[in-house]
């Protein structure tokens, strides 16, 4: 199927619904106003893929095809597929717009189907910052790409930059502190002990500090 078929069957799959289904209106004739906004959006948008001009495109596939109440104007594309096959057809348009009392209408119930949740969202609802294993006001770090971490001549990469270019990901999900650590460009925790928010590092510093008061004088 060609770009020009595809496109003419989708847009004419799409009108085609809309009339139908108002079939039973005394108006229906009013369509004949979307018909042609329809039929114009079609002819620019050939105009654009084929970089050529709407008159040409209308001229191109001007043709006119049988229906109930006689010739309609139409646009239509046939597709010559060899001797063994026969032409793929698409048009648009031809449609009799004409009231059918005796149509039926077949409301359908939406089909909801459930999706898997994304890895981002699995991410946050974790509530566990990626850094430093915090469960405080946990937030989500956004970068605009993943070029911008990968810049030549740029110093050694901090811990979260690492994080983002191993993973892959434009998004890290951090604790506040975190965050603001890394807007601030301050280094920040490798590490959080479970059940608090302070840094293991912190903690080993204060009892080396706590040893040398011991020993002095």
């Amino acid at each position: 199927m060609t770009v020009t078929t595809a496109l003419e069957a989708q847009y004419q799959s799409e009108y085609r619904g809309v009339v139908q289904y108002y079939l039973l209106a005394h108006n229906v004739r009013w369509f004949s106003k979307l018909n042609w906004v329809c039929e114009t959006s079609l002819l620019k948008t050939l105009a654009g893929k084929h970089k050529s001009r709407v008159s040409a495109m209308a001229r191109k596939y001007k043709a006119a095809t049988q229906t109930t109440n006689g010739l309609k104007k139409c646009l239509k594309v046939v597709v010559q597929r060899g001797k063994d096959k026969k032409p793929l057809v698409a048009q648009f348009g031809g449609l009799p717009l004409q009231r059918k009392q005796e149509a039926i209408l077949v409301d359908r119930q939406p089909q909801f189907t459930m999706t898997n949740r994304s890895e981002l969202l699995k991410r946050v609802l974790a509530d566990q910052c990626e850094l430093c294993g915090s469960r405080k006001r946990v937030e989500v770090h956004h970068i605009r790409k993943l070029a911008d971490l990968e810049k030549p001549g740029r110093k050694e990469k901090p811990v979260w930059m690492k994080q983002m270019v191993a993973r892959r990901r434009k998004t890290l999900v951090v604790c506040r502190q975190c965050h603001e650590d890394i807007h601030a460009g301050r280094s920040t925790a490798s590490f959080r002990r479970k059940g608090t928010g302070e840094p293991r590092d912190a903690k080993v510093s204060r009892v080396v500090r706590e040893e040398g008061n011991e020993k002095g004088p």
